[in-house]
């Protein structure tokens, strides 16, 4: 691995993270098995929730969908997607700031109620795809087969979803030891279980009794619940597929990372995806003229509160040092 403004080392692990304790217990049930109770949770959350999101169309265009509904869906999507845009990856991932430690619980629970798996096997995940991006040892790499179109269709399946049900698994002791060594973010990540009941149950709550009736509920469990859940997986996994194939790419990165503004409102900014790789720590993605980062306000808003601190805000020395020739308005050297 070189040496160089692009280059990647170790993932940092925030400096405010407890490094008490010298065993690494498991932060998921099952330990490091594979086929633990929330991997089998996450399986069938991907499952029943992409059905739901193919019957949606058709459901809506012969039934309608509520107000109720869709603010349900869109409070819902907004808290998970910001919970894992800010606080699995820019927080627990990156260190991009330091949080007060209710904020750090708050955003690990936020996180989880994405259901995209327990905080810390998502963070050890992460920190191994920063350190082996696009290369060999990248859990989800669109390249991992080649650059033929066969191989780059396979490639994208991979990265997409296939990749969370290989049989190597990241080792949290090894990409995420901080996070184990903290009792209460391993404490969430534990129950995992929990917090997907909790997302999954609320939004037909509150339908059902705002509406006082099966169908409100039913409806919103539909809509707040499933069709949320979908969604927001798919935006996810496309940082990891289609940010990672096509894309524009300003900034130096030892890999493919690109940006697709397309995604960017509905992944929160995370679709700015080539600065992000160029720059890790950094907390804000979209630093160019137009790029819309929901999560980069959002963090300014913690700091302003006093809430998180010591953030690692854009630099314009670093950006300049990362641009690429044809940024600058020369031409780039591959």
């Amino acid at each position: 691995m070189t040496a160089g403004p692009e280059a990647v080392e170790d993932p940092p692990i925030p400096a405010d993270s407890p490094a008490a304790g010298a065993a690494l217990p498991s932060a998921t049930l099952g330990g490091e098995q594979r086929r633990s109770i929330e991997q089998i949770t996450l399986l069938i959350f991907i499952v029943i929730p992409f059905v739901a999101l193919v019957a949606a169309v058709p459901l809506a265009w012969g039934w309608g969908v509520s107000w109720l509904d869709l603010a349900l869906m869109t409070a819902m999507y907004y808290i998970g997607c910001h919970g894992i845009t800010i606080g699995y990856h820019r927080y627990f991932t990156h260190g991009a700031f330091k949080a007060k430690r209710p904020l750090r619980i708050a955003l690990a629970i936020m996180g989880s109620v994405a259901v995209e798996g327990p905080v810390v096997r998502w963070v050890a995940d992460h920190r191994k795809h920063h350190r082996f991006s696009d290369a060999e040892g990248d859990p989800h790499s669109p390249w991992r087969f080649g650059e033929t179109v066969p191989a780059l269709m396979k490639g994208l399946w991979w990265a997409h979803i296939g990749w969370m049900f290989d049989q190597e698994q990241t080792s949290q002791q090894k990409y995420a030891p901080d996070l184990v060594k903290d009792e209460a973010i391993r404490s969430v990540s534990r129950q995992f279980v929990l917090w997907t009941a909790v997302s999954l149950l609320f939004p037909p709550l509150v339908g059902g009794l705002a509406t006082w009736s099966w169908q409100g509920a039913l409806s919103a469990f539909f809509w707040g619940s499933l069709v949320r859940v979908a969604l927001l997986h798919h935006v996810t996994w496309s940082i990891n597929s289609i940010c990672h194939a096509v894309g524009k790419r300003p900034f130096k990165s030892r890999d493919r990372s690109g940006n697709v503004w397309w995604l960017a409102v509905l992944s929160c900014g995370e679709s700015w995806h080539n600065l992000h790789h160029a720059d890790p720590t950094c907390a804000r993605h979209g630093v160019l003229k137009g790029q819309l980062d929901s999560s980069a306000r959002i963090i300014r808003w913690f700091e302003k509160a006093g809430w998180a601190y010591d953030v690692r805000w854009p630099d314009a020395s670093r950006l300049e040092a990362r641009r690429t020739a044809v940024a600058a308005g020369g031409t780039t050297r591959r």
